[in-house]
Order: C-alpha cells, then sequence, then structure tokens
C-alpha cells in the first residue's frame, strides 16, 4: 500500500508531461523480478493490483502518458535522490491528516499557476534555502507583514518596487 501512495505522490508531484504517444516500451529487466515478486503476492494483494490496473486503464489516454512519463522520470533518478524522494513522502505521511490536506490543497494552488509564475516561485525558495539563518528569518518576517496587507496596500507595494526599479542606473 505504502509503495502504491509513493507512485500516487510521485505522480502528483511530477510536471505534467503531454505527448502524443506513450512512451516506447523497453525491455526492463526489473520486469522479471516484478513477475516474481507477484507470483509471491497473496490473493487479496493481486486482486488489489488487477484492480488499480482497471483503474489506470479506465484513465484518458493523455492521463495514462503522463503517468508513464513521470514513471519514467522516477526509475532514472539516481538512487540517492529516490531515497530522497522516499523520506519526504514518509514524513508526509507522519503529519497529521488536516496538515497532509492543507499541504495537497497548496499544492494544487501551486499547479494551477501560470508556468512563469510557478518558476519565480521556485526561484524565491531556492532563494530561501540558499540564504543563512538570519537572512531567512527576515524573510520570513517580510511574508508575515506582506500576508498582513490588505489587496489594495499590497498593490501600492508593488507599485513602488516597480517605480524603484525603474529608477535604478543600468
Amino acid at each position: 500500500m505504502r509503495t502504491w501512495l509513493l507512485a500516487v505522490v510521485l505522480l502528483c508531484a511530477g510536471p505534467s508531461f503531454a505527448q502524443t504517444q506513450p512512451p516506447v516500451p523497453v525491455h526492463d529487466p526489473a520486469a522479471d523480478d516484478a513477475a516474481a515478486r507477484f507470483d509471491r503476492m497473496s490473493d487479496q494483494e493481486k486482486e488489489a493490483l488487477r484492480e488499480r490496473l482497471r483503474e489506470y486503464k479506465a484513465l484518458p489516454l493523455d492521463e495514462q502518458f503522463r503517468i508513464q512519463a513521470n514513471l519514467a522520470r522516477w526509475r532514472a533518478l539516481p538512487p540517492e535522490e529516490k531515497a530522497q524522494v522516499r523520506q519526504n513522502f514518509e514524513a508526509f505521511q507522519r503529519l497529521d491528516p488536516e496538515e497532509r490536506q492543507r499541504l495537497l490543497h497548496q499544492w494544487r494552488e501551486f499547479q494551477k499557476l501560470p508556468p512563469e509564475e510557478r518558476e519565480q516561485l521556485r526561484e524565491r525558495m531556492r532563494e530561501y534555502l540558499q540564504a543563512n539563518p538570519e537572512r531567512r528569518k527576515q524573510m520570513m518576517e517580510n511574508l508575515r507583514q506582506w500576508r498582513k496587507m490588505t489587496r489594495e496596500q499590497r498593490e501600492q507595494m508593488r507599485q513602488r518596487l516597480r517605480e524603484m526599479r525603474e529608477r535604478r542606473p543600468r
């Protein structure tokens, strides 16, 4: 069950790969291992797996392609990155249900943003993660202040920042 949940998280977390054709299947030695694992499963586990396969086949083709691409991307990850993803997933699973729901909601909202805005947010997160503790503290305080502002106050601040950028010598 945990591996299925991991796959779902990976599929949701990965970028959407719009494709017109499915990836070309290649012989995967791991498939032989998967067949052996399937043979060792209980009848109940096999039936659950068959049900998930039926659900997968019922998905629209573009969704199936996205899943296949994400799985291919997962398989291509170095072992260290896979371990990090698993750690993150386990930490996510340990959160209380309300916190998990809040994070999933935020993720879905993030996914709705235009690609440029998502990249800006990623860049800001990279800046935050690379900042020293004092700078991080200041960044968090700035964010708290920003969240307290009304929509009008935020727009005024944006306008001031635009004007400051325009006045800067180049």
